[in-house]
């Protein structure tokens, strides 16, 4: 089944949770092509068996058997099961167990607004520099990092651009500046609300590296495309344009990424200080 769905549109799994997520989907979707079958089968029994020809006088006593009833008790039981045998687990274990920092994952601060994602990293030092609403600027600090915190010193900001190492647990504090917002990875099994006045956090673990990934989808309608990150939520006239992109790097290349941004920041420090001077 899982081969059909993805021959019909279900993205290739690149997440360790992924193929437990998938499993699920694939279960469901058994059910849902049984049930329409079945209930297809029936409808046209019912419509054969009391047809008006097979029926030429109405009965007033109706159908005494209770095959459908039972029937129904037992495809509530089998979405029962599925529910809390298999899918309630994957969940619990999406909401409980989120590393941080000292599981060894990389946190990293996702901020949705209208219509772009605002990514925060913490830098070399590993930890983030407050941010206050009061300090927003759209154009040059769009999560209101404060400049004069020294833990904000090596903070990194990119707009609609995720990189992340691969074989890393990776931890996404979510949260957004207006309205609700939906943070969707689909390769990655990963959807979740942003929601104002809230940091939702959502983790995985990605198996494969943006190359991997453009060399599996070579000759598919997919050829060319990375990894998007999607909004999954309407939330305004400009929802279609709230895309942004994830690369998922090797450990050195993440490394040789953070480096060049760091670098970035000195050479914006540099100028700072040189307009000061003169």
């Amino acid at each position: 089944m899982l081969d059909i769905l993805q021959k019909l549109g279900l993205p290739i799994n690149a997440s360790v949770h992924g193929g437990a997520v998938d499993e699920v989907l694939s279960m469901f979707h058994w059910l849902m092509l049984f049930l329409f079958i079945g209930w297809g089968l029936f409808f046209l029994y019912t419509l054969y068996r009391f047809s008006a020809s097979k029926n030429p006088k109405a009965d007033y006593d109706g159908v005494k058997s209770h095959l459908s009833s039972g029937l129904e008790v037992a495809v509530a039981l089998i979405e029962f099961v599925i529910l809390i045998g298999f899918a309630l687990p994957i969940w619990a274990n999406r909401v409980n167990d989120v590393p941080n920092q000292a599981d060894g994952a990389e946190v990293i601060r996702v901020v949705a607004q209208q219509f772009a994602w605002n990514i925060h990293y913490p830098g070399a030092d590993g930890l983030f520099g407050n941010v206050d609403v009061n300090l927003v600027d759209e154009e040059s600090n769009p999560v209101g990092l404060d400049k004069n915190d020294p833990n904000s010193a090596d903070d990194i900001i990119t707009i609609n651009q995720l990189h992340i190492p691969v074989d890393k647990p990776i931890r996404i504090d979510l949260s957004s500046k207006d309205v609700i917002h939906s943070f969707f990875l689909p390769e990655f099994r990963v959807k979740q609300d942003a929601i104002p006045g809230m940091s939702i956090p959502i983790s995985f673990e990605a198996t494969m590296t943006s190359d991997s990934y453009l060399k599996s989808i070579k000759g598919t309608e997919r050829e060319g495309r990375g990894f998007e990150i999607a909004c999954a939520q309407l939330c305004g006239l400009g929802h279609y344009r709230m895309q942004g992109f994830m690369t998922v790097h090797s450990e050195e290349s993440y490394v040789a990424w953070q480096d060049k941004q760091a670098q970035i920041l000195l050479e914006e420090d540099d100028d700072e200080w040189g307009d000061d001077d003169w």
